[in-house]
């Protein structure tokens, strides 16, 4: 019953504001659709004006790890001179490869993040730009993923 209701009151509603509206001489027009190709075309010969430009980043990480726990450090630094310097302390027992593994996975979502579109990275670890360069390959399961 008060679905009933509902409806005969929305149904109501809708009259009062056609009745409303009618003197302003409104006209109802439904919108077309664009089609695909337009679409297409447009994108196509606009997209190809605009130049990207490369913004070149520098990342240096060192990530370490002790009794105490572990930790990492990374500088961020543009041709321009933005330099950012992030201190991470991980919340997680890791070996030293590992905090090097994670400096560099926060750098590189830190470079995202700033806009990067090219990132040259430095690192002490031999382990770490030796895996990247492709040289080596990863054992250790953690490593791999």
């Amino acid at each position: 019953m008060k679905q009933i209701l509902q409806k005969t009151d929305i149904v109501g509603r809708m009259v009062q504001w056609a009745i409303e509206l009618s003197e302003f001489d409104l006209k109802y027009e439904t919108q077309t659709a664009i089609k695909a190709q337009c679409l297409t075309d447009f994108v196509a010969e606009y997209a190809g004006d605009q130049e990207e430009e490369s913004t070149t980043w520098e990342l240096c990480i060192d990530g370490s790890s002790n009794k105490i726990g572990s930790d990492a450090c990374i500088i961020l630094v543009e041709k321009g001179g933005t330099q950012i310097e992030v201190s991470l302390k991980f919340e997680f027992l890791a070996s030293n490869n590992q905090a090097e593994y994670e400096a560099l996975i926060a750098g590189l979502k830190l470079a995202e993040e700033v806009g990067a579109t090219k990132v040259v990275v430095f690192s002490d670890s031999q382990v770490v730009t030796s895996q990247i360069n492709g040289e080596y390959q990863a054992k250790d399961p953690n490593m791999k993923r």
